[in-house]
């Protein structure tokens, strides 16, 4: 006999298409393909519930998109396929967990057997003055967060060569989209808080040689910069103004603590995401920074899962594109080891032990209207990539070994904990540096080779 089981996934990202592409294609498979070859394969039936109307698309690469290097359709993602029932542009706005059904923004309500949260995260919108006005929770007119599809467009709509570009928050999204709008020509201001850039990535000195570059590309960069609120105007629009067509704010000018003032017709707010555990906390799960999961991915209740940018597990919040893909492999095959009950962890499914996530980020060297950043030595064009992973800070005792080249923008840094590479710093041409990430990655003692030799040669990363 065959038993159907009906799997509900919340969220149309890169963690839930990639789980019901996994689902759907290990539902047709043979019985012994599964690792039981004396049961019949179950009949899944999953629907993908997504608040966005594009397709699955990879976020990773949204910057490149508002840079004008690739095309929307560039960067979408295998869709799930025709064995998926697929709702786009619907909310969830309840989970009944008595009788297991998820109530939508449009009425539908879909029962589950097995329910999957991949419901992401959102932009955090800083506190600043002047951001919402009293009972409306619109932003001004230019005025952007960076997070989906809907955000890039709407930037790459905005943007004009010479427009006054203010992107607030220095982490790996603002530096993203700084580049991206410098490269659409507009003059960018890049105002971080902190005392360097990226700093849950990268050390002191390696954050200034990216601010050294990025000032090559004519990005204006200003750290320890506490931005305090937007000045906005009110703009009357053509034709008479009317309930139907009011007037709107809109951005011209972004305050610093300091009273410094920079015009802005365009700004970003990249401080950072926050788990969107709303439906999770209402249904009454156990809820910290995200949605607490098991080495199983599952949640304080048996019948619900969650995975990608909500989920917590162990204490930790990855936020990463790695480890939400790795989530979501190890859930597909923990959802169809055991044919039987879908809802019982297998013994030989493998478990989710965490992601050893590497970050990555390439920054282009020419800029429109700009000449590259070039070698002094050769005059060729110098790539630059950025790549971080493991702990950057050593503990006491552990060995750190640190190449730089300023005349390069080019810097290593690596940290080794007895037999181990525990975490690196690596910018510029990153070609060099393949088999020490390899090496990091697989967990691996260091080769016999000298580490100075491993961070001067061809690696092929």
């Amino acid at each position: 006999m065959t038993s159907t089981k009906r799997v509900v996934v919340i969220g149309g990202g890169m963690a839930g298409a990639r789980l019901a592409r996994q689902l759907t294609a290990a539902g047709s498979a043979p019985a012994a393909a599964l690792g039981n070859a004396s049961a019949a394969t179950p009949a899944l039936t999953v629907t993908l519930i997504g608040e966005e109307q594009h397709p699955p698309y990879n976020r990773v690469l949204l910057a490149e998109v508002l840079a004008g290097r690739y095309s929307p359709e560039v960067i979408a993602l295998p869709e799930p396929g025709d064995a998926v029932r697929r709702l786009s542009g619907v909310r969830v706005v309840r989970i009944d967990r008595s009788a297991r059904r998820v109530l939508c923004d449009d009425g539908q309500d879909v029962p589950y057997d097995v329910l999957v949260l991949a419901t992401g995260a959102n932009p955090v919108l800083p506190p600043l003055r002047g951001l919402f006005t009293d009972g409306r929770g619109d932003l001004p007119d230019g005025v952007h967060p960076f997070r989906t599809m809907d955000d890039c467009q709407a930037l790459a709509t905005a943007v004009r060569p010479g427009t006054p570009a203010v992107v607030i928050g220095g982490g790996l999204l603002g530096v993203s989209a700084a580049r991206a709008l410098a490269g659409r020509g507009a003059q960018v201001v890049l105002a971080h808080q902190g005392e360097h850039l990226m700093e849950r990535h990268l050390d002191a000195d390696a954050a200034a040689l990216l601010a050294e570059h990025l000032g090559a590309l004519g990005i204006e960069v200003h750290t320890e910069c506490r931005v305090r609120g937007v000045e906005t105007w009110l703009r009357k629009p053509a034709g008479q103004q009317s309930p139907g067509n009011p007037a709107t704010r809109a951005v011209q000018a972004v305050e610093l603590a300091d009273g410094f003032r920079l015009d802005a017709e365009l700004v970003v707010l990249a401080c950072g995401v926050r788990p969107r555990t709303g439906l999770a906390r209402a249904a009454g799960l156990d809820v910290g920074r995200g949605i607490r999961v098991d080495d199983s991915l599952r949640t304080s209740d048996p019948d619900i899962f969650a995975i990608g940018d909500c989920a917590e597990h162990d204490g930790t919040v990855y936020g990463l594109a790695g480890a939400a893909q790795e989530q979501a492999d190890v859930l597909s095959r923990v959802l169809t080891e055991r044919p039987a009950d879908l809802a019982d962890t297998a013994p030989g499914a493998a478990p989710y032990t965490g992601t050893r996530a590497l970050t990555r980020l390439t920054l282009a060297s020419q800029t429109a209207g700009l000449a590259p950043v070039t070698d002094p030595v050769t005059g060729r064009s110098v790539p630059f990539d950025l790549a971080a992973f493991g702990e950057t800070t050593p503990r006491p005792g552990d060995d750190v070994v640190r190449l730089s080249d300023a005349t390069r923008t080019s810097y290593r840094k690596v940290v080794v904990r007895g037999d181990r590479l525990v975490g690196g710093i690596l910018l510029g041409d990153l070609g060099t540096v393949g088999a020490l990430a390899r090496t990091w990655e697989g967990d691996e003692p260091l080769p016999a080779a000298p580490l100075l030799h491993l961070l001067t040669t061809d690696g092929g990363f």
